[in-house]
């Protein structure tokens, strides 16, 4: 039985409340890092890329660009003082490129200007000559190659061999599934400001005790002289993890040689090709199953692209195998992960964080049985949920907090999926050109980094004489909402209105240490830090007003914005000011770290999360079998955040996490070239949903439940679970493809674009 959890009366948390930045965002007057004040004297870089994908370099030419107006200086690797690298892990990533490159666009030289515009203009004039060699670009190239970035992994659990083998049914199966860029709405931008031996670095970023970390570095300087400074981020997506780093240290690295505070911001196109993307995989498996639909075995090759260095594919692909199962009980399975090294941008953290990848290739399966038998795929997924006597994962952590059978029983029931599906297969009969479909997919998504050490989060709180409160905390913010959401924790511990808690940038020169805004931790990790901080100063008042009023510490009281003692109230900030004088610290730190998290990588076998996240949508969809174009025409989404802290936060999230989801699975495409030379690198050529893609018809309902877990006000994270409902949106267009001939199998690969469909209707048609 899950323990007991007891509702308090709450007045702050669990209300919906605007985005803190919601005024500034809509008037435009939110500031940005292109926003800020430029120093006087402000220089602007600009990178220059290698022209080719891979070669050794045979000379740089540089003179011209030297010479151009309005240029101060320009910078190689052999500029750099102290380390050449902006990896987060491996050491295999260098700020400029030294001796060869291994990707088109690849930055070997930055150049320095008085303007951004003479900066770009010099650039042009490089002569770069590089003995080239043919480039490694797609999984199946560096597959044929045996080129790996990293060494493969496995989860096994069961006999899987003898679980097919004994299975009355079998088949197997190829599935491609494409990447996505970011298109974070805020390019890659970094301003850096040097001081007395140190260096001010505003950056763009989810992780500013790295970028701190690697700019010290490079460098040379101890961290304690680097400060990394972040208010907030027009978008990031995971985008704005690692990849934030190399700009900053760039823009760090020409503050230090000129003296001067310097600014670099990217190109959207140059942002494009220069920096990485969502992982594409390519997944190929075998099933085993029974005359009812139920897995006996999966054996599956997950296969990714990770472009030309480490990066974060160590943990994306890892990941992408945590989630392999979904929310699938798996009685014998063997997940094997193959970490391909390509001449191509190292592909990085993306929302879902590889999540997604791996859940695609267990859903394509589950709409292969169903086609297979003549079955409903939404029974098909019903059989094979987690449930009691079947609820050990392949890496050996019990599911203890599952709610998928009732979650999903519930959207079934609200969205009225039987009766749609009756009137689709209707409308499908009458209908030999537009065809209609419809699926409803489960989400389980695991919280917490699997990397263990991350799961720790801090905060600094101030409480001054006027009662208003100074909040700081390690996380960043990127139109989330992370840092409402936190206010409104401390707001409710002190009992005063979310008014008069000050929200303020994020800053190693406070909160130092901390762990990524990343993995859908932010709230949980920094909530409960934050929560900590002003728990302690709420200690040191509540001893404070016994002794000052004469009362017992259990009849002191926080709410209101007062102070409750015995049958009497005092101000908020009148009790501060008493305290204040009656020499109380008003400040303290805060520190938490996720307990009862434990992973053994060499044995793949742990507790890797500390709670699931569970969600499911039900997607109907329209496609024209001649052109190929779908429109999705309705979305029902039923989504578990436990017990919400701010609802009309969550339920935006969700929203947009779901486009963002239907955008990666039906239209954005990364297209290269066989050079290795992206050639969907702008707006122009590279298509988002917009808001005519998003359905009209389009309902979100929170799940009713707390967190079994010990969370911040027994809430869950809702970053990253709600892009993977819109893989029903997926499952719905091969459902309708599958209309055309019921029994065979549909060989739709992601983005399912209008090509994509076209491809799998002919496919379907001449089986």
């Amino acid at each position: 039985m899950p323990p007991e959890v007891v509702d308090v009366p709450l007045r702050i948390v669990r209300t919906s409340r605007r985005h803190d930045s919601a005024t500034r965002h809509v008037s435009g007057s939110a500031t940005y890092i292109d926003d800020m004040p430029e120093p006087h004297g402000t220089l602007h870089l600009a990178p220059g890329g290698a022209p080719v994908a891979r070669g050794k370099i045979k000379s740089v030419d540089l003179d011209a660009v030297r010479a151009a107006p309005g240029v101060v200086r320009v910078l190689t690797a052999a500029d750099i003082p102290g380390t050449n690298d902006v990896s987060p892990v491996v050491g295999d990533d260098p700020a400029l490129a030294d001796g060869e490159v291994q990707f088109h666009g690849q930055v070997v030289f930055a150049v320095v200007a008085e303007t951004r515009e003479a900066a770009r203009r010099a650039v042009k004039l490089a002569k770069i000559e590089i003995d080239a060699e043919t480039p490694l670009v797609t999984v199946d190239e560096a597959l044929s190659a045996d080129l790996n970035i990293l060494p493969e992994y496995r989860f096994t659990t069961g006999e899987v061999g003898a679980a097919l083998a004994a299975s009355p049914h079998r088949l197997d199966g190829t599935l491609r599934i494409g990447g996505q860029e970011h298109f974070y709405l805020e390019g890659q931008v970094a301003l850096a400001v040097p001081g007395e031996d140190e260096m001010l670095v505003y950056s763009s970023t989810q992780h500013p005790s790295e970028l701190q970390a690697l700019v010290a570095h490079m460098l040379k300087l101890p961290q304690a002289a680097v400060t990394v400074e972040v208010r907030r981020m027009g978008g990031a997506f995971g985008g704005k993890e690692s990849q934030a780093a190399q700009w900053g240290a760039l823009a760090a690295l020409a503050a230090r040689l000129t003296g001067r505070a310097c600014k670099m911001r990217l190109d959207r196109d140059d942002d494009m090709i220069m920096t990485g993307k969502r992982h594409d995989f390519r997944a190929d498996y075998q099933l085993g199953f029974d005359g009812e639909g139920r897995l006996n075995g999966y054996d599956v090759l997950l296969s990714s692209r990770c472009g030309y260095s480490a990066d974060l594919s160590q943990g994306i692909n890892d990941r992408a195998m945590f989630h392999a199962d979904n929310a699938y009980y798996l009685p014998a399975a063997n997940i094997l992960s193959k970490r391909m090294k390509t001449h191509t941008v190292s592909n990085t953290a993306f929302r879902g964080f590889g999540g997604p990848q791996g859940m695609m290739a267990i859903e394509r399966a589950m709409d292969d049985i169903a086609w297979t038998l003549g079955l409903d795929p939404l029974d098909v997924r019903i059989r094979n949920l987690y449930g009691d006597g079947r609820d050990m994962t392949p890496y050996g952590m019990r599911v203890t907090d599952n709610i998928s059978p009732e979650l999903i029983a519930g959207l079934e029931r609200s969205s009225d999926y039987r009766a749609r599906r009756k009137a689709i297969a209707a409308f499908n009969a009458d209908s030999p050109i537009i065809k209609r479909g419809i699926a409803l997919t489960p989400v389980k998504f695991g919280i917490s980094f699997t990397n263990t050490f991350l799961n720790q989060g801090g905060a600094l709180v101030h409480v001054y004489k006027d009662g208003t409160v100074h909040l700081n905390h390690g996380g960043t913010e990127m139109g989330q909402g992370l840092f409402v959401k936190i206010a409104q924790v401390v707001a409710e511990e002190f009992g005063i209105d979310l008014e008069h808690v000050k929200i303020t940038a994020t800053t190693t020169a406070k909160v130092p240490n901390t762990s990524p805004t990343a993995a859908s931790s932010g709230t949980d990790i920094n909530g409960m830090a934050a929560q900590s901080a002003a728990r302690i100063i709420k200690d040191r008042l509540t001893d404070f007003a016994a002794s000052f009023y004469n009362v017992p510490r259990e009849q002191v009281a926080f709410r209101e914005n007062k102070v409750f003692y015995g049958n009497h109230s005092v101000a908020f900030s009148e009790l501060i000011l008493r305290a204040h004088v009656g020499q109380v610290s008003l400040s303290s730190t805060g520190f938490y770290k996720t307990p009862d998290l434990t992973w053994d990588q060499a044995k793949a076998h742990g507790r890797p999360f500390y709670y699931f996240s569970y969600g499911a949508a039900c997607s109907e969809v329209m496609i024209d079998t001649l052109t190929g174009e779908m429109k999705v025409e309705r979305i029902d989404i039923l989504h578990d955040v436990g017990k919400s802290l701010n609802p009309a936060i969550d339920i935006g999230q969700i929203e947009g996490g779901f486009v963002q989801g239907m955008g990666w699975l039906t239209a954005e495409e990364l297209v290269y070239d066989a050079k290795g030379r992206l050639l969907t690198h702008a707006p122009s050529t590279y298509k988002i949903p917009t808001s005519s893609d998003v359905p009209a018809d389009f309902r979100v309902a929170l799940f009713d439940g707390a967190n079994r877990e010990a969370t911040i006000y027994r809430s869950k994270a809702v970053g990253e679970p709600p892009l993977m409902l819109a893989i029903s949106v997926f499952c719905a267009v091969a459902d309708a493809i599958h209309s055309l001939a019921p029994g065979r199998r549909v060989p739709l690969d992601a983005p399912a674009t209008p090509e994509s469909i076209l491809r799998a209707v002919k496919a379907v048609a001449q089986h």
